[in-house]
């Protein structure tokens, strides 16, 4: 199990929190997703022998937020 914590940009309201933690959440591996506005984080405990860093970070991306 890994923990990650990412800066991400776009995030500005409560839609685009659920945006990310029902698309991330929902890739196979990833345990938890947790995002901050305030701090424009996003922390993901996931399974790295099924999902890769490259898959999150792409899933968020596909939302219309960037991944710095």
């Amino acid at each position: 199990m890994k923990h990650i914590t990412l800066n991400v940009q776009g995030m500005s309201c409560n839609h685009c929190v659920n945006a990310i933690e029902k698309n991330v959440g929902g890739l196979d591996g990833v345990k938890k997703v947790n995002v901050s506005l305030t701090d424009a984080k996003v922390e993901v405990d996931f399974d790295n022998a099924v999902v890769s860093l490259d898959e999150i970070k792409e899933t968020i991306d596909d939302q219309g937020y960037d991944v710095v």
